[in-house]
């Protein structure tokens, strides 16, 4: 009986291991470094970042302990585990990384990039980060702090923004929470239209949130932790707390002369390799119409195929996702299009609760729970169906 307790348990436990194996060798090939990092070293991709250390906190960005000279990792000589310390996190993009700005104490996100590769990158930054545009409240695009030229590179500059986390982290709460997401997006990118650039990559990965109102300090790299790395970082909804929305990377963007209303330009594949006026076609196309291509469609991606209760968007999703670009409504319109549609629902559906169509019944049935004491609370309080930033 012992004989066979311990054959079966090796079988799991090779099992395990082979399973470990498959994962670190998909990891490597992804992501370019094993998945456990190397005990003694930074990996390959963030030596960049070492090798500026200095010079970077000279000009008043500091690094985290990783990445200055002499690190020693805190889980050396002792019992912890290296997936529980703060200087084991390591950043999934090489040319971005978290910095703290030594003047007043703020997270900062630091970009490297080529100004050859994106030479408009920097000028559509500073445009959405200089007065009058910067205080507009239509204004969604991410502001550039400032602006680092590489000492030992003429082509390179890494541009300082606030420290952002994705849109959708945590979750939604409620339909009203939604529809004033979709709100900012499309007074953003009307705003970004009139100052007659073409954003050209305005998909999911490119929509962050700035979430300093309703979440703890947070970790730049485990978003679930603490800056500090003490504990989880505790967050409210966005009822109570209304966040704002930014488009974030302009690399690809181009701004077009004010009579150039209808421009036309190469097709460039961004992060949604969807746009179907880019199959099997290479003929100049209106960049303005793609970018209402592309956010109906996250819209749809996001939202109408994953979560129950958004079938009142699908007329106007279906419509900017057409296949013929002239067909598609310009943001003037969408926007009051979607005015139209908030007028039409009521204060229940906006407070109802996000539902995703994968969710168990055991977990919709705690969530329900839980939304619906916060439900009956906001409506005593009479907090907005539809937060406000």
């Amino acid at each position: 009986m012992l004989s066979r307790r311990r054959k079966r348990q090796a079988e799991r436990e090779a099992s395990l291991a082979q399973t470990q194996a498959i994962i670190e060798k998909r990891a490597l090939q992804v992501f370019g470094y094993p998945l456990r990092t190397t005990l003694e070293t930074v990996v390959k991709t963030e030596l960049w970042w070492c090798q500026h250390y200095q010079w970077l906190t000279d000009i008043g960005y500091l690094l985290r302990p990783r990445y200055a000279p002499g690190w020693v990792p805190s889980w050396q000589g002792n019992n912890k585990d290296w997936e529980e310390c703060e200087d084991s996190q390591v950043p999934p993009l090489k040319h971005v990384m978290d910095a703290t700005r030594m003047v007043d104490g703020l997270a900062v996100t630091l970009k490297l990039m080529r100004k050859s590769r994106h030479p408009y990158e920097i000028e559509i930054g500073r445009l959405f980060s200089t007065e009058p545009l910067a205080s507009d409240p239509a204004n969604h695009c991410v502001s550039i702090h400032d602006v680092l030229d590489v000492p030992d590179n003429d082509d390179q500059a890494i541009l300082v923004m606030p420290l952002l986390r994705p849109f959708n982290d945590p979750r939604f709460d409620t339909c009203g929470e939604v529809l004033d997401f979709f709100r900012q997006l499309f007074v953003g990118l009307r705003f970004i239209h009139q100052q007659h650039v073409a954003h050209r990559d305005c998909m999911d990965l490119n929509i962050m949130m700035d979430a300093t109102q309703f979440i703890d300090p947070f970790h730049p790299q485990k978003r679930d932790m603490r800056r500090d790395f003490k504990g989880r970082a505790r967050y409210v909804t966005r009822t109570q707390r209304p966040p704002r929305y930014f488009f974030i990377d302009f690399g690809i963007s181009r701004r077009y002369e004010a009579d150039n209303v209808a421009p036309l330009e190469e097709p460039i594949w961004g992060g949604d390799k969807t746009v179907p006026e880019f199959q099997n076609s290479h003929e100049p196309r209106d960049p303005f119409q793609t970018d209402v291509y592309y956010l109906g469609n996250m819209i749809r991606n996001e939202f109408l195929l994953t979560k129950n209760g958004f079938e009142f968007m699908e007329p106007l999703v279906k419509d900017m996702v057409q296949d013929d670009p002239a067909k598609r409504p310009t943001m003037d319109e969408v926007v009051g299009r979607f005015d139209h549609i908030l007028q039409n629902i009521s204060s229940w559906k906006l407070r109802s609760r996000v539902i995703d169509k994968e969710d168990g019944n055991f977990t919709g049935l705690y969530r329900d729970v839980t939304h619906w004491t916060r439900r009956i609370n906001y409506i005593v309080r009479r907090v907005s169906a539809i937060p406000t930033p």
